[in-house]
Formats: C-alpha cells, sequence, structure tokens
C-alpha cells in the first residue's frame, strides 16, 4: 500500500485522540494529512466552490499546486493565488458544503498519497483503489477524562461536549451519505483507544498496513 498512491480515512469519536492519531501516522508515513481546519479554510476563507475548483484544474498548472499556493505552503512563498473572501461564504448550504468538500478532498487525494481526519472521508473515498478506512473510538470514562485534560473542562461539561459533537455528526453523515457512522461495514479496521496511547495506536495502523 505504501509503494502506491492511497488514501487513509480516519473517522473518530470526539476524545478518542483519533485527530492526534491521523497527525502522527501522516508524519510516519511523510504524507499530508488533511482535516476539517484545512478543508473548511480553503472553502470558506478562501471562497472555494465547485465552479472555483472546475475552473482552477483547468489551468496549466496543477490542482496540487494551485492548492500550494492558495495555502502558501512550503518554502519560498512568492506570489501566491489568493482568492478574495466572499462576503457570504457561511451562508452555504450543507449540500453545497458537501460537494465542495467531497471535491477539494478528491482533488488533492488524487495528486498524492494522504490522511484524512473526518469529514465522511470513508464514503468520499469508498471507490476509491487504494483506501483504507478506519474508526478510532472509546469507553466514554475515556472520551471524558481525555476532553477534561485536553480542554480543562469539568466532568459534566466534557459529557455534555461529547454528546453535543455525537449527535451533530451522527447527523450530519447521515443527511450527506445515507448512513451511520457507527456501522462498522464502513471501516476496514475499528480501533478501541481505550488503554492505548497515539503512538500505539499508529503502530496498530501500521502493523496492519504491512
Amino acid at each position: 500500500m505504501k509503494n502506491e498512491n492511497f488514501v487513509i480515512t480516519i473517522n473518530r469519536e470526539l476524545g478518542s485522540g483519533g485527530r492526534t492519531v491521523g497527525r502522527k501516522l501522516a508524519e510516519k508515513l511523510g504524507v499530508p494529512y488533511y482535516d476539517k481546519a484545512l478543508i473548511e479554510s480553503l472553502q470558506k476563507e478562501y471562497d472555494l466552490s465547485v465552479e472555483k475548483i472546475e475552473k482552477l484544474k483547468g489551468t496549466k498548472h496543477s490542482w496540487w499546486d494551485d492548492v500550494v499556493r492558495i495555502l502558501d505552503v512550503g518554502s519560498g512563498g512568492g506570489n501566491c493565488y489568493m482568492p478574495q473572501k466572499a462576503d457570504k461564504a457561511d451562508t452555504l448550504t450543507t449540500d453545497e458544503v458537501f460537494k465542495t468538500e467531497t471535491l477539494i478532498l478528491q482533488n488533492l487525494a488524487a495528486e498524492k498519497s494522504c490522511v484524512v481526519a473526518g469529514r465522511s472521508g470513508f464514503f468520499i473515498f469508498r471507490d476509491h483503489p487504494n483506501h483504507l478506512s478506519i474508526f478510532i473510538q472509546a469507553s466514554m470514562p475515556h472520551r471524558i477524562q481525555r476532553l477534561m485534560r485536553k480542554q480543562n473542562l469539568t466532568e459534566e461539561e466534557a459529557r455534555k461536549t461529547i454528546e453535543k459533537v455525537d449527535k451533530m455528526r451522527e447527523n450530519y453523515v447521515k443527511k450527506c451519505t445515507g448512513t451511520s457512522r457507527y456501522d462498522t461495514r464502513n471501516y476496514d479496521l475499528v480501533i478501541s483507544a481505550d488503554g492505548k496511547t497515539e503512538d500505539e495506536i499508529v503502530d496498530v495502523i501500521m502493523k496492519f498496513i504491512g
């Protein structure tokens, strides 16, 4: 898998450490890591839409080169293509957002191997020829303790935050994909974070990849 163009998607429960696992895994594999922060910055801050992405793809530069310019990634800086922010970027509907996210991720993954956290990646890349889909979960006590530690919350605040995010993510995934994020048939590998460090989970994934 590591010798071919691949995409690894990681869905995770809040408080499971899945985002950290994704970053560490991408670093170990030497590939880019994409998550909500990157996709939303491309989509909203720089006002990328399906139409604008198609225009970028139609230029003489590759999609990846344009993204590098937009994000000012890497050394050198120089003249970057920086679209103007849209006055009404936040008025995008859920369907429009999902379509744009999908196109951004599919084009990024077409250019080079990557690790994608969240963003319904398991569904977006379901037909990718070299895709590994992972779900990282954890018990409620584990999740609460991690959130209390990471975000300095009380036990009750952590529990309420987890319940709210769980519901929000599940509703989003169901609306956009027609399936549940908890359906294990959507994944090649399901890992419990209980009793494991993020590095140990990365090791489990690396052994699975072989």
